[in-house]
């Protein structure tokens, strides 16, 4: 479900009386926007966190079928994914202030969250390379590609979310 619907509809009754407020309406709704986009990237870290948390589990098989070797490469993933969680946690939500040279208008915003709603299609590409990572020890064949490609799509996920900022200018 679009976050932005769910945010409408919690709407109490006073909020709704004053939306009728020439000039609030406007106002309420680019909150509501800001406030969507906000709940996604809070979902959206928690997605990514707990794919971090599966890979203490990786280290240590690796560390128990003494593969120390490749330690530091999955510590780089995890640190990695880490960096985005928090990146996605505290990212802007399209805010400007009343005497900002910039103007956020509902277009940058809907656009920030077509963006930010994007990078759910990334979760379940974390979660396969971790899998792979898995299955990989398991077969005791393949880790190292495995960790890399894992490492690499967490990479790219990070350098997807470093576009983020762009998007604000390019929906002007």
């Amino acid at each position: 479900m679009d976050l932005r619907e769910k945010v409408t509809e919690a709407l109490g009754g006073l909020e709704q009386l004053a939306a009728k407020v020439p000039g609030y309406k406007g106002y309420k709704e680019k909150e509501m926007r800001r406030e969507a986009d906000k709940l996604l990237r809070e979902h959206l870290a928690r997605q990514f966190e707990e794919q971090r948390r599966r890979i203490p589990d990786l280290q240590k098989q690796l560390i128990s079928s003494r593969q120390f070797g490749f330690l530091d490469d999955l510590e780089s993933g995890a640190m990695k994914l880490q960096i985005l969680t928090d990146r996605l946690k505290t990212a802007s939500y399209g805010y400007a202030g009343f005497f900002d040279a910039i103007k956020v208008k509902e277009e940058q915003l809907d656009a920030l969250y077509e963006f930010d709603n994007a990078l759910m299609d990334d979760v379940p590409r974390v979660a396969a390379g971790i899998n792979s990572v898995s299955e990989a020890l398991a077969a005791k064949e393949g880790t190292a590609e495995a960790i890399t490609d894992l490492v690499s799509t967490i990479q790219s996920v990070n350098d997807t979310f470093s576009k983020r900022q762009d998007v604000i200018l390019q929906a002007s």
